[in-house]
């Protein structure tokens, strides 16, 4: 069964996928998407780019370097593209931001507190809110918690990966396990509401052994979150992955053992299982939304904010408003040249089309809850569900007869084991995946 469903597939932390977007798009595509918004409440994504070390199994878009004065002039940029998008957000009220990267906390604590004083001068924030950034436990001091703080995060996410030493060198990113447990316990001391942690199985010389290990200490770090990633290896696309060999990683059969003991360990210790890749304390917002069936999905993964507009801010980064999707311009020096030619570097996106709305919630259904009601989708998008997707429902059909998925009283439920591969379930119902030339452009499943 391993053999039958490791196919390539998009994670859906949107949909369409990222695929779609097309330079077809326009600024006043996304205008028309702001204003059309039924939404009030935005959540900030900022992507800072800059790393000093280059981890090896890394996919996302970063610069690597230790000039200091390289974060200086992209801030520059970024407060430019600031002050030119916040008019257009007037009317709502942030209620969730995000820092990811590259590693935010590249920047020094005077950079920081500037960007954040900007931010909080140009958009309205709620008085509470969600408010995380990501950091990189091998290039700061314990200070910068202090300075986290002040600026208003009330999260942060640790990434550990792994803590094993074999793996660590591989991936070229060592690291102190005394200094994760410091920086996770004063952030808890401190009254920061939330702390996660980052994994990643899949890795050079990972076993279910040695990954069993890292998560037996993971357990003693206690956070509220943990994301717990499948390594997507793309040598052809991403260069640095071709420093690790194929032959170091570890076999579909067991990646899949990692994920089913991962699961196993962490729910037994209290931890609910929120799906492919996010476990959170039972009393974490993630997952009292998840039992209340308000689970929502973005480009930042499982999300609190269901009914909540995405502004992007930064070279790459994806906004998700209405009914549209848009992407900056991916590399930093176009990215500057569109700010100084236009204000702001949309490069670009996608409109929604009918259809593609009513697929995107039945993939944010699944994907987040694991069932769905026919009659709910019946009656949002006044259709039938059986003969709107027939086809889909056929290829559905596969799943059922392996016993992944079952459907009775008009209710499609994603068994246990069935979760471990619900990218695959969902794939059932994306009508662009179906174009199969297009499978090489994501990553396996397991």
């Amino acid at each position: 069964m391993i053999e039958k469903y490791n196919y390539s597939g998009p994670r859906y932390t949107s949909y369409p996928t990222a695929l779609e977007f097309n330079d077809a798009f326009t600024e006043q595509d996304l205008q028309r998407a702001i204003s059309n918004s039924k939404s009030d409440k935005l959540s900030l994504y900022l992507h800072i780019p800059f790393c000093a070390k280059l981890c090896y199994y890394c996919g996302c878009n970063k610069v690597i370097t230790r000039h200091a004065h390289k974060a200086d002039q992209y801030i520059e940029y970024l407060a430019n593209e600031i002050v030119s998008r916040a008019p257009l957000f007037k009317h709502y009220t942030v209620t969730q931001m995000h820092w990811g990267g590259g590693t935010p906390t590249f920047l020094s604590p005077e950079q920081i507190l500037r960007l954040t004083d900007l931010l909080k001068q140009h958009f309205n924030f709620a008085a509470e809110g969600e408010f995380s950034i990501e950091v990189d436990p091998r290039e700061i001091e314990l200070s910068m918690l202090d300075t986290l703080k002040q600026a208003g995060f009330n999260r942060i996410s640790v990434g550990v990966q792994d803590f094993n030493k074999q793996v660590q060198v591989a991936v070229n990113r060592e690291q102190d396990e005394q200094f994760i447990f410091d920086l996770i316990n004063r952030a808890k001391a401190m009254g920061f509401e939330s702390t996660n942690v980052d994994l990643i199985y899949g890795l050079p010389h990972q076993t279910p052994e040695t990954f069993a290990e890292t998560i037996k200490r993971i357990l003693d770090l206690s956070p509220d979150r943990l994301s717990v990633f499948n390594y997507a290896h793309l040598p052809s696309r991403f260069a640095a992955q071709r420093k690790i060999r194929d032959e170091d990683l570890p076999a579909p059969q067991q990646k899949l053992t990692m994920l089913q003991q991962t699961i196993n360990t962490l729910t037994e210790a209290g931890y609910q299982y929120i799906g492919m890749d996010h476990f959170a304390k039972p009393d974490d917002e993630l997952a009292k939304l998840q039992r209340a069936g308000k689970l929502h999905r973005n480009f930042q993964g499982y999300t609190t904010q269901e009914e909540c507009d995405l502004l992007g801010l930064g070279v790459s980064s994806i906004s998700q408003i209405g009914d549209c999707y848009a992407q900056n311009q991916k590399d930093i020096r176009p990215y500057y040249e569109a700010i100084d030619a236009q204000g702001h570097a949309l490069w670009k996106g996608c409109n929604l089309n009918a259809d593609d709305e009513i697929r995107r919630a039945v993939i944010k259904q699944l994907i987040c809850h694991f069932e769905l009601d026919m009659a709910t989708i019946d009656q949002k998008f006044d259709l039938v569900f059986e003969d709107y997707f027939a086809q889909d429902l056929k290829l559905l059909q596969t799943f059922i007869d392996d016993k992944l998925v079952s459907i009775a009283d008009r209710k499609i439920t994603v068994s246990n084991t069935g979760q471990l591969l619900i990218r695959n379930i969902c794939m059932c119902f994306d009508v662009y995946f179906r174009e199969k030339a297009r499978q090489q452009q994501f990553s396996r499943v397991i």
